[in-house]
């Protein structure tokens, strides 16, 4: 599994090939190793180093608190910061060839979520070569799902750009040939305002959005930007891995795809308006057993125009106002259809006599001079009354976290 395709780091110029990665390697360790790192490149001979055995979790050092390191010492696993190695509290043997990640946290405590690097690598087939960025955490699922496509599938170059530097990965880009991108809706709208015109300099032949609800604006304006790409998005989790990847440049997936029974693809349903995934891709809980059969993925989703559209968690999509139910997602997706709005989040906020109201937070894009009260008109007029925000504050910029999805 281990070849000649090239890693490139970024910010520090650092490159070597994956078979040269493994020998850096100091070879399996009889236990479970959390690894937590300042740069992706500092796990990856860890992550080579897999082939031949061991047990592996990687982890953004800024997720790393005491009360976490704990946690995975009383769960077996010695904790490498740097240096400096911890041993486990409990210590056990490695189960050779597990992968551990942990989930964002979004829902409560972030959980750990078991695979192997077979399980992480749902690219099959032959793909034309090209040079990713990899510009995600490490040790989350985006994460793995670039690094393994690097690790095993020949003509896959990586160029790994922290989250911290991505303030300006066109540069790099562009000096490394990348013809790849993967990143969330958020990390591309932030740079559709940011960079303009430098991105049509970049040859892209492949861009991949995930992680996030996508909406028809992102995926048209990707389009546009970028004419001789294939703009594709995914529906991807640490427990049931990658099940759904679009190439149409339309948002949501076809109706016809529901409840379909193929061989070594997922089973998708909606139930109760609640996205339900059969995956043969499925991950273990922190016990081992096997999220198998139908996972209630917590995603909102409906069916729109013979799509369905993934519009967020169901928790917080679906707002009571005076009794009448609103798709926080819907409306959302509205805002960031109007041609002068770069970003929006929608949630609701407790209010007298209807219980919540709907409440916006919307960035214009770049020399635009649309306002709030230009936003709540235009929506009145494509709304019910009382899906309409009543408060629409503008930001300056787009919010985003070390994982590249919004922070509001």
């Amino acid at each position: 599994m281990i070849g000649d395709n090239l890693v490139i780091d970024a910010g520090t110029g650092a490159r070597a090939t994956w078979r040269e990665l493994a020998q850096r390697s100091a070879g399996p360790r009889k236990s479970p190793t959390a690894y937590a790192v300042e740069r992706s490149i500092e796990a990856l001979p860890a992550v080579a180093g897999l082939a031949d055995g061991g047990e592996l979790l990687v982890i953004s050092s800024g997720r790393l608190d005491e009360s976490l390191a704990e946690e995975l010492r009383a769960a077996g696993f010695d904790v490498a910061v740097g240096d400096d190695l911890r041993a486990a509290t409990s210590p056990r043997p490695a189960d050779d060839g597990r992968v551990w990640l942990l989930t964002s946290g979004s829902t409560g405590r972030p959980k750990r979520v078991g695979h192997t690097l077979e399980t992480l690598s749902t690219v099959t087939g032959e793909l034309a070569p090209r040079t990713w960025l990899c510009p995600y955490s490490p040790g989350t699922y985006a994460w793995w799902q670039v690094v393994t496509l690097g690790l095993g599938v020949p003509g896959q170059d990586l160029v790994l750009v922290d989250p911290a530097d991505l303030d300006d990965w066109v540069s790099p880009a562009l000096e490394h040939g990348v013809t790849a991108v993967s990143g969330t809706p958020t990390f591309w709208r932030r740079t559709l305002m940011r960079h303009g015109a430098d991105l049509q300099k970049l040859q892209l032949k492949q861009i991949t959005l995930g992680g996030e609800p996508v909406d028809q604006a992102v995926l048209s304006q990707l389009s546009e930007a970028f004419p001789d790409a294939r703009v594709s998005w995914i529906y991807a989790s640490s427990e049931v891995g990658a099940s759904i990847v679009v190439h149409d440049g339309r948002a949501g997936f076809p109706v016809d795809w529901l409840d379909r029974d193929v061989p070594g693809r997922p089973r998708l349903a909606v139930v109760d308006g609640e996205l339900v995934i059969t995956s043969p891709h499925h991950g273990t809980d922190a016990s081992g057993a096997e999220l198998a059969g139908a996972v209630r993925t917590g995603d909102a989703a409906r069916i729109e125009d013979g799509r369905v559209l993934v519009t967020g968690r169901l928790d917080r999509d679906e707002l009571n106002v005076g009794g009448s139910k609103v798709s926080a997602g819907a409306v959302r997706d509205l805002l960031q259809s109007h041609p002068e709005v770069a970003w929006a989040a929608v949630r609701g906020r407790k209010a007298p006599l209807v219980g919540t109201m709907v409440v916006a937070d919307v960035v214009a894009g770049p020399g635009t001079d649309v306002s709030a009260d230009d936003l709540t008109r235009w929506a009145a007029e494509r709304l019910p009354e009382y899906a309409v925000p009543r408060r629409i504050k503008m930001l300056a910029e787009i919010p985003a976290k070390e994982t590249l999805k919004s922070d509001v």
